[in-house]
């Protein structure tokens, strides 16, 4: 058994959703963990409060309480690439994150994970990533190193005060010119089923990305992206909206079957730069990895 060694947080919602105690709230929270495997980590006092006091089966919900707990699996893959560190200093760190390398613990990764590699390499329990990207997406992630500062690095995202530059190949075909041409999408993003996929609904806009041909070649264009909102998935679905589905993406245009990590074809979409005034420092920043996708 693979048990994190740094918990995870929840905070429980302001609307109770119909349930009397935490444990019944966790167990409808994630269908996909067996209520008994809850009671027992709560039996084994791997669940807890903010302030280290333990939940127990009775403990009553409160909304907004922040809950604490301990992910568990049988077994966690390795992940083959190395991540990179860009740039450190008092306030946040900014990283370079491979493809099939997650940000935070989720699923099946619990401490091979980018902000635990992290921590065990920087020796800073506290780092704390302020956004993430998809597992199988590559690219620059920031993360706050000092927690007085946190909050200024969270506003920052909040107030879409973050300029984000994003590389994608996708298939194309032979008689489309696209190099020079940019698109507006704005729509409309809503959880479809399964839950972790993402569709187009109808209704006002709430994903707004400009994107753009930079190059192509034999059936295949380079695009620069820039998202404007951070929705999940959304350059993913916008890409496939276009008609121009990211290449080597197991969810668009159509969910493919679950399989293991084919780590010689990955999703070919790379978040390759990240610009802002610096809330603290007020000096601009502007951030870039080395990686570069490719059409050959």
């Amino acid at each position: 058994m693979i048990i994190s060694d740094h918990p995870s947080k929840l905070s429980l919602p302001q609307t109770n959703p119909g349930v009397a105690t935490v444990l019944e709230y966790l167990i409808i929270k994630f269908p996909y963990i067996d209520a008994q495997i809850w009671r027992q980590r709560i039996n084994d006092g791997k669940v807890h409060c903010h302030d280290g006091s333990l939940i127990t089966a009775q403990s009553l919900f409160k909304a907004q309480q922040r809950i604490y707990y301990y992910r568990e699996v049988e077994s966690e893959p390795s992940i083959p690439f190395k991540e990179t560190i860009i740039f450190q200093d008092q306030h946040i760190l900014v990283a370079y994150k491979p493809h099939f390398l997650a940000v935070m613990p989720a699923g099946i990764y619990v401490n091979e994970c980018l902000q635990n590699r992290l921590r065990r390499r920087t020796g800073i329990e506290g780092l704390q990533a302020l956004h993430r990207l998809d597992r199988v997406t590559a690219g620059l992630v920031i993360f706050s190193v000092n927690p007085d500062t946190r909050h200024h690095y969270h506003h920052l995202f909040e107030t879409r005060k973050i300029d984000k530059t994003y590389q994608a190949i996708a298939k194309i075909s032979d008689r489309e010119n696209l190099v020079g041409q940019e698109w507006e999408v704005k729509n409309r993003i809503v959880q479809s089923e399964p839950r972790f996929r993402m569709r187009v609904a109808e209704g006002d806009a709430n994903s707004h990305s400009m994107i753009r041909c930079l190059q192509q070649s034999a059936g295949r264009a380079l695009f620069e992206l820039n998202p404007v909102t951070g929705k999940t998935h959304q350059l993913r679905v916008h890409m496939q909206a276009l008609g121009w589905p990211i290449l080597n993406d197991k969810y668009y245009p159509q969910l493919q079957p679950l399989s293991a990590d084919n780590y010689s074809t990955p999703l070919q979409l790379l978040a390759k730069e990240l610009q802002f005034i610096d809330p603290v420092t007020q000096q601009p920043r502007h951030f870039s990895c080395e990686n570069n996708l490719s059409l050959k």
